[in-house]
């Protein structure tokens, strides 16, 4: 559903178009400051406006409704709404009848009868990751000793960015990414096997964030090319240090006490502006179709902020499970 955690839980609402956006996050522990403009930094680097990314432009102006009282959070459930201010709905009345390829248009139209708002992709935008991003910061702030850097490190396949996303504006067209995410400063023993891993609470986070397609922890799909003797990480001390890494921070789903490390895979927006073909609902026919509207040719590049926001989130949750 739309509800995540056991300890440190999150209910998020809304759609692209609707009147707003927001998220509850309940077992926040009392006492840690929490302004609303507290958030900016991370909400700046989640925005639009780079070259590659969507002209839509949203204040994103969080309004914290409960939870924090003189700058300080109080226990109870803290609640935190964007308004929706930057809306064109006429750029998707025509996914109603012809649903974008790659797109969930076609599945949430089957699965919720025609009820669902389409709209901006309704609640199946990426737009809906804003809450994400307020609960990951909060979260990180439970997590003061630890330290979440991820970025950008390859995209349509190239090292070689800005020019993939070039190419890609030049022609119409879009691109995917992978993104790189490091967490530093983590303790030993996080994690409960086998169901609530390390690794299982962050992969359930990470693909709830539209277009992320794949996940590898560590050596990743290249350890399947590996003998043990190469991939085994030797241990040095009784801090449990090592001299490689290829376990990526993490034996049996529990934390090692060396650097987090991960890699996500993000796919190319399915809204192109190059001519596609799809089924028309109303027509029972395909066709050749444009969309129309403001969208991003490579959405990785608003990913990293969010993808520290679930990795701080699953690891607050274990941190009070451990608790």
């Amino acid at each position: 559903m739309n509800t995540f955690g056991r300890k440190f839980k999150l209910s998020i609402f809304g759609e692209s178009h609707g009147e707003g956006i927001g998220i509850v996050i309940d077992g926040t522990p009392v006492g840690i400051s929490l302004k609303e403009e507290d958030f900016k930094a991370d909400f700046d680097r989640r925005r639009s406006g780079a070259r590659g990314t969507t002209p839509r432009k949203e204040p994103d102006l969080p309004k914290i409704l409960s939870g924090v009282y003189q700058g300080k959070t109080t226990g109870a459930p803290i609640a935190v709404v964007f308004q929706n201010t930057n809306t064109q709905s006429r750029d998707y009345d025509e996914i109603k009848e012809i649903p974008r390829p790659g797109h969930a248009d076609f599945t949430a139209n089957q699965k919720y009868q025609g009820f669902n708002d389409p709209r901006g992709g309704g609640h199946f935008s990426g737009r809906i990751t804003l809450g994400l991003v307020a609960a990951g910061f909060i979260a990180k702030q439970m997590l003061k000793d630890v330290k979440f850097d991820a970025q950008v490190i390859e995209v349509g396949g190239s090292k070689n960015i800005q020019e993939k996303i070039d190419e890609a504006l030049k022609q119409g067209d879009s691109v995917g990414g992978i993104i790189e995410c490091r967490v530093s400063g983590l303790p030993i023993g996080l994690g409960e096997p086998f169901f609530d891993s390390v690794e299982s609470m962050i992969s359930h986070l990470v693909f709830a964030i539209p277009a992320t397609k794949g996940i590898e922890f560590g050596s990743g799909f290249e350890a399947a090319k590996m003998c043990g003797s190469q991939h085994n990480d030797i241990i040095l001390n009784a801090n449990g240090e090592t001299l490689t890494n290829y376990a990526g921070g993490i034996n049996g789903g529990i934390t090692n006490g060396n650097e987090l490390v991960f890699r996500v895979a993000v796919k190319p927006t399915s809204s192109i502006s190059k001519t596609q073909h799809s089924y028309n609902q109303t027509k029972n026919k395909t066709e050749d179709f444009q969309i129309v509207g403001r969208h991003d040719a490579c959405i990785a590049l608003r990913i990293p902020v969010i993808i520290e926001g679930v990795a701080a989130i699953a690891l607050a949750d274990l941190f009070l499970m451990k608790e």
